[in-house]
């Protein structure tokens, strides 16, 4: 894999070409459906050689949306200009303010790690439910979601996170003994980090270099898709994050799904054209991905639309039973990305998993000798769980 910083460097140089950066002015909105800002006149769908609609290029989110509707927005589904420019104004003062007691202690000011687009004209993107919010979780999927908190809160029960009745140990309590269910099993396959690395597996999908999917949102650091289309087939590359860029093939032939036995861990995608819409039916998805909590009975229908020389209108419905009652909806536009400007486009790829994940293995193991020889604390009372991203992302205000 390609170190980190070239990622990086790729993806600053699509963002720099984006002109995404929070301290340019907001443009254009209202009360009501605003246009987009930087949306080009409408005009017939672009072709490609052989007929079909043109998807093609590096294609990005130049703006913030928050997945879920704040709740002081209501049944607001547009923000007013006022709003937007305040909200820009708050953010950039978090991306400009100093280093926090948690960035210092976690080794990290995220501020100096994260950039914030400007506010989008959406206060949620989700859609349908109308409220903006996911739905309600069926009572097999609270229960799923408790049993996993539970295991992971009693792996800190011993730490200061829960002497110091810290956020991360919220509805549990403090016991200087270690869990009895440290040696223990996660409940179901582990997706997210846990106060254990007593192997690969204990660490976050991220830490593994495992995330992404058709479903991905980005984040501060960018989320990028390059379509690239044959006759008869359409390909998509993404890269989102700090170098975690992975591809997905769209199977074009009319052919069913593969049996349900065949799980893949970016899903089985078979598309086809509604018009001048490109409608990909994703599943299949691996019992080892989580999409807020859905896994292997994940169900996605996207659209692809191209509305302009400079913009795609995707939107995409989420179903799965097992876990919400009903299923949502989210909208999303992207902007096309200069050809020029990145006609070098370095491949990003994520290292954690063949370097920093060795890295933490190895630290733990070095903790766990030390402290077998009396010569360091008892790593099950230290927290190793902390996120330095989450700081950030909790001051936001555009997700409060």
């Amino acid at each position: 894999m390609d170190n980190r910083f070239s990622g990086l460097i790729a993806t600053a140089a699509i963002a720099a070409a984006a002109g995404a950066a929070i301290s340019a002015s907001v443009t254009r909105t209202s009360a009501q459906a605003p246009a987009v800002s930087g949306a080009a006149p409408e005009t017939l769908p672009l072709k490609t050689a052989w007929g079909d609609p043109d998807l093609q290029g590096i294609w990005t989110n130049e703006f913030d949306t928050p997945l879920q509707r704040p709740a002081k927005y209501a049944n607001q589904e547009f923000f007013t200009e006022a709003q937007r420019a305040e909200l820009d104004q708050a953010r950039l003062g978090i991306v400009n303010r100093r280093a926090t007691e948690r960035d210092v202690n976690n080794g990290y000011n995220g501020a100096v790690f994260f950039s914030m687009k400007r506010t989008g004209a959406r206060t949620s993107r989700i859609v349908d439910p109308p409220n903006g919010r996911l739905p309600p979780l069926t009572p097999q999927a609270q229960k799923a979601a408790a049993t996993d908190r539970e295991f992971r809160l009693a792996l800190v029960q011993s730490t200061d996170t829960c002497k110091r009745g810290l956020a991360g140990c919220a509805g549990w309590k403090y016991d200087p003994a270690t869990s009895p269910r440290r040696a223990e099993v996660p409940p179901r396959y582990n997706t997210g980090r846990m106060n254990r690395n007593d192997g690969p597996e204990d660490s976050s999908l991220a830490e593994r270099c495992l995330t992404g999917g058709p479903l991905v949102f980005g984040g501060n650091t960018g989320s990028f898709r390059r379509i690239v289309q044959t006759p008869g087939g359409i390909s998509m590359f993404y890269d989102v994050g700090q170098g975690q860029g992975w591809q997905r093939n769209i199977v074009m032939d009319g052919s069913p799904h593969l049996p349900a036995s065949i799980r893949q861990w970016f899903g089985d995608s078979r598309g086809h054209w509604e018009g001048d819409t490109l409608v990909i039916d994703v599943t299949n998805f691996s019992s080892k991905t989580d999409v807020f909590g859905s896994r292997e009975n994940l169900h996605l229908v996207e659209r692809w639309t191209r509305t302009g020389p400079r913009t795609i209108a995707y939107e995409a419905t989420i179903e799965d039973p097992s876990v919400w009652t009903q299923p949502w909806t989210i909208k999303e536009e992207f902007t096309k990305q200069s050809d020029e400007e990145n006609r070098f486009y370095t491949e990003p790829r994520c290292i954690e998993g063949n370097q920093g994940l060795p890295g933490l293995l190895h630290g733990r193991r070095v903790e766990d000798r030390a402290f077998a020889e009396g010569r360091g604390p008892d790593p099950a009372a230290t927290d190793n769980t902390a996120d330095f991203a989450t700081t950030q992302a909790l001051e936001d205000p555009l997700q409060q």
